[in-house]
Parts: structure tokens; C-alpha cells; sequence
């Protein structure tokens, strides 16, 4: 049942002053959703509950009200769902069919998510307290990763000759089978979008254990799955605790591959499951990144797109820049250009249009974050004047003020992932200091380069050890670039490329004497 379909307040925060209510008006095919299939899962074509007909709330962390109960399933539940997919992929035809046919399905699915762009939007903006625009670029991000795999299908060669004497040979791929996927509640969409748009386009069925913080906006896809005659059992959409529908599914032994995103805490547990039964396990996991400035820097261009990256989605982004590494010659100018754009970003509900940051996902998550802030204090590190920590009183709402820190990288808030609007500051000498702070850390996902200096910047850029490293840029995502992690962050490929779409497939040899 939905308990709110409209909110009556707003909030605005620039610097110190609370501004405007407004009223946000919930979609109509938002209402019926909420209050008609949130209250299912989507297994084998059926909307069902959960088998001992357990659920738990979702809450919409910008007013704090609750919005749907959805179903809390368990081991029953989700050996339901993957032999749900087992059926499917075995007598479904979904796994034999020409690309092109298949092709067919997820072109519809793809022109569904694309019509009904802004109901999802709006479904996670609420879930997952993503401002509306940020959302709307998710489902898009979503809409273009399904059709680069669409096409990437038709491209990549199934069948290849193998000039070996004596015997005429080929190998030859071919999907897995059921394949789980264990979603963050960061990017709901656009993480089951970069997850099953390969396992699908591949021949592959999916199951989709969402966040419990967000599992709305993948119930939703399941509806638009249903509308446009997927088969049955080819996409499945289970809710859950983490504790039990999550570890039901990494334990489940008919799964022919998992992937994970998340810590790399619960990534450690994870892939001890899949071990047991020797499914193979993709780790997409945390970060702690760094961004590297130079003096030849635009000061205020750079801080600009830094304070952007991290007040981007309240800074709950794995892959965002944490660690600001900056010229010592420019340091000072630098922070204090930090602190003025931070200042100036307007913190307030998501739905708000005026918005450019919204709350972080959960009251948890804004008490992790006040405790790290403290924890990093009390070793060392110094709040940057005028960026001083603040959880903001927004009725009961979860919202948080950015911050800087500065200080040793050695320190907890320089160490580890912190999951919100807060970066860490500490200065540096020369090229090779600056190199070796950055690689100072056990995560390895993503990393930015700032100079005009285009020779130095591209030498540093590969000098970094991590998944990624971008040039006077960060979080830069193209499908056809692989994304993916080392060390810490992650395990067992990335995303966004071919080599993923590959990963979901199964070599044969084919061997005939001559």
C-alpha cells in the first residue's frame, strides 16, 4: 500500500538559509504503480508474493514517508525464480533464437523504457532520493546500453574457423544460462541496465535481486517486460533483504554466473558462495578515487567539476574522486574556490526542478557519513573553514551539507569509502608524489588527471593503478569503453564493452579428423 502520492513541502538550501515550498505533483501512472504491482515480485511471468508472505517498507528518503511494501523473500523464493530461468532457457527458445529474433524483444523493451522514461524517473527519484534530472539520465544511460548490446549482437562473431592441421575445428559461443544479478541501491536502473543488457542480448535469462532501498524501478522494468511479451521467465525480479534473498541467490547452485555490486565487504561474502558451488562471480565493487591537480590549472573551472562529481547523487557514487591530490603552489586558492562553489550548491528535495543536490538514500547512510566525518577528525583530519559538517533539518528527510577535509591520506576518511558528499584534500610536490599518493590506497577503480599539460596528464593517467583513469574529466561513461575495478574494487571483468558481452557466453571447440 502507498501511503503518500503527493508532497505538500519542499526545501532549498543555499549556504545557511532555508527557501521556498513548493508542491510536487506524483504522476498518475506513478500513484497506480506504487499502489497496485509494488506489492509483487516478478517470477516466471507471475506477480507473486512471498511465500511466507513476509514484506518490509520503502521510504522515500527526501520526506522520510513511506511509499510501498514490497515482498521479503527467502530461500523458497528464489530457488522459485531460478527455476523459473532454468525453464525459460531451456524451453522458452529465448536462448536459441537468431539475434535478430531476439532482437525483436529487446527493441520493444528498449522503446518501452524510452516512453515511460519519466514514470521510472520519477520512481527512483522518490526511491532513491536522486534528484529528477540525474534519474531521467540514468533510465536514458539505461535505454543506450540495451540497444549498443542490441547491435554489439548481430556484430560479434558466435562461430570462428581454427586453422589447425589435420582436423577441421571451429569454436563456437553460446550463452550461459540463468544468470543472477545482486543490485546496489546507488544506481538502481543504470546498474541492471549495464548488467543484464549483455546477458540478455547474449541469449541469457536474468534474475534481479534490486537494493532493499530501492527495488521500485525494477519492479517497474518487470512490468514493461511483461507489456511488451518478453517470455516467461526470462526476466525475473525477486525483493529481499540482502541477509536473505541476496544470500539465497549467491548461494543457489543452478546459476551459471552472478554478478555483484556493492561493498567489497559483502563482495568477500559473496564470492565465497558462488565458490562453493563454482558458479563464476563479476565483483563490481567500492572505491576510493583520487584526483590529481596540477598548477597549470584552471582553478575555478576544476573546482567546478570536482565539487560537481561529488555532490553528484549526494556523492554515493563508487567511482567518484575522493581523494583530491592538488599542486601545493595552488592549494590554498584551490580549497578556497572548493569551498565557495560547495556553498553555493542547492541542497533540497528531488523533485524539486531548483534542486542540485537531494538527500542521501537513508537515515543510516547520513549517520555513516556524520561518523566518519567524526571518526576523521579525531585522527587528524581539519574541516576546510567553511565547509563546516551538517546534517540539515528537512522534516525527516536524510539530508547532509558537503564537506572537505584536509589533511594525511593516512587517515580514515582518506582510507576508506565513505559513500556521500565528502572529499579529502592533501597537497603535493612533484609528478612522482603525486603518482605515488594516488596509488596509496587497496581500492583500484577510478581516477582523474587535471593539467593543460596534455603529454603529462596522458604519462600520469597510465602511471595509475585502477580500472580507469580519466583526463581533466571524471565519471565518464561510454558504451564501447570497458569500466571495471582491480584490487578492492572489483573482480572478474567490467562493464559497458564487448569483452563483457563475451563474458556472458560459453566457449566449445568443435573438433572433426580430416
Amino acid at each position: 500500500m502507498i501511503i503518500i502520492l503527493t508532497y505538500q513541502k519542499n526545501f532549498l538550501i543555499n549556504e545557511e538559509k532555508t527557501a521556498m515550498n513548493t508542491t510536487t505533483e506524483i504522476l498518475p501512472e506513478v500513484k497506480t504503480f506504487l499502489s497496485e504491482k509494488a506489492s509483487k515480485a516478478y517470477i516466471g511471468g507471475k506477480w507473486v508474493s512471498a511465500e511466507k508472505g513476509l514484506t518490509f517498507k520503502t521510504y522515500d528518503p527526501g520526506s522520510g514517508e513511506l511509499l510501498a511494501e514490497v515482498p521479503n523473500m527467502g530461500i523458497d523464493d528464489i530457488d522459485k525464480s531460478v527455476n523459473a530461468a532454468t525453464k525459460a532457457f531451456q524451453s522458452s527458445g529465448w536462448a536459441e533464437m537468431k539475434p535478430e529474433k531476439r532482437n525483436v524483444y529487446l527493441n520493444h523493451l528498449a522503446d518501452a523504457l524510452e516512453q515511460h522514461k519519466f514514470i521510472i524517473a520519477q520512481i527512483e527519484s522518490l526511491d532513491a532520493g536522486k534528484i529528477l534530472s540525474q534519474a531521467e539520465g540514468d533510465i536514458e544511460n539505461f535505454i543506450n546500453t540495451l540497444r549498443y548490446y542490441i547491435k554489439l549482437s548481430l556484430e560479434v562473431q558466435k562461430r570462428t574457423p581454427l586453422n589447425v592441421e589435420g582436423v577441421e575445428a571451429s569454436t563456437v559461443r553460446l550463452p550461459l544460462g540463468p544468470c543472477g544479478f545482486i543490485i546496489p541501491w546507488n544506481f538502481p536502473m543504470l546498474l541492471v541496465g549495464w548488467g543484464i543488457s549483455p546477458a540478455l542480448a547474449s541469449g541469457n535469462t536474468v534474475i534481479i535481486k534490486p537494493a532493499e532501498d530501492t527495488p521500485l524501478s525494477t519492479l517497474y522494468l518487470a512490468k514493461l517486460a511483461e507489456e511488451v511479451g518478453i517470455p516467461d521467465g526470462v526476466i525475473n525480479v525477486v525483493t529481499g533483504l540482502g541477509e536473505t534473498a541476496g544470500a539465497a541467490l549467491a548461494n543457489h547452485p543452478g546459476l551459471k554466473k552472478l554478478s555483484f555490486t556493492g561493498s567489497p565487504e559483502v563482495g568477500k561474502i559473496v564470492a565465497e558462495a558462488c565458490a562453493k558451488n563454482l558458479v563464476p562471480v563479476k565483483l563490481e565493487l567500492g572505491g576510493k578515487g583520487a584526483a590529481i591537480v596540477f598548477d597549470d590549472v584552471d582553478i575555478e573551472a576544476t573546482a567546478t567539476d570536482l565539487v560537481n562529481a561529488i555532490t553528484f547523487h549526494s556523492g554515493q557514487v563508487c567511482c567518484d574522486a575522493t581523494r583530491w591530490i592538488v599542486h601545493e603552489s595552488i592549494f590554498d586558492r584551490f580549497t578556497t574556490a572548493c569551498v565557495q562553489k560547495m556553498k553555493n550548491i542547492k541542497i533540497g528535495y528531488q523533485l524539486d526542478s531548483t534542486s542540485q543536490m537531494g538527500p542521501v538514500v537513508s537515515s543510516k547512510q547520513q549517520s555513516r557519513i556524520k561518523d566518519y566525518l567524526k571518526r576523521g577528525q579525531d585522527e587528524g583530519a581539519t574541516i576546510v573553514p567553511g565547509s563546516d559538517v551538517a546534517i540539515i533539518p528537512m522534516g525527516n528527510g536524510s539530508y547532509i551539507k558537503p564537506t572537505l577535509l584536509s589533511g594525511s591520506l593516512d587517515n580514515v576518511a582518506a582510507r576508506e569509502e565513505i559513500f556521500g558528499p565528502v572529499a579529502f584534500l592533501t597537497p603535493f610536490d612533484n609528478e612522482e608524489q603525486g603518482i605515488a599518493l594516488a596509488n596509496n590506497t587497496e581500492y583500484g577503480l577510478a581516477n582523474s588527471v587535471w593539467s593543460k599539460d596534455l603529454d603529462r596528464a596522458s604519462r600520469v593517467a597510465e602511471k595509475l593503478v585502477a580500472g580507469n583513469s580519466w583526463i581533466n574529466a571524471h565519471n565518464l561513461f561510454y558504451q564501447g569503453i570497458p569500466y571495471g575495478g582491480i584490487n578492492k574494487s572489483g573482480l572478474g571483468g567490467g562493464v559497458l564493452s564487448s569483452e563483457t558481452f563475451m563474458d556472458y557466453m560459453r566457449g566449445l571447440s568443435v573438433v572433426r579428423p580430416i
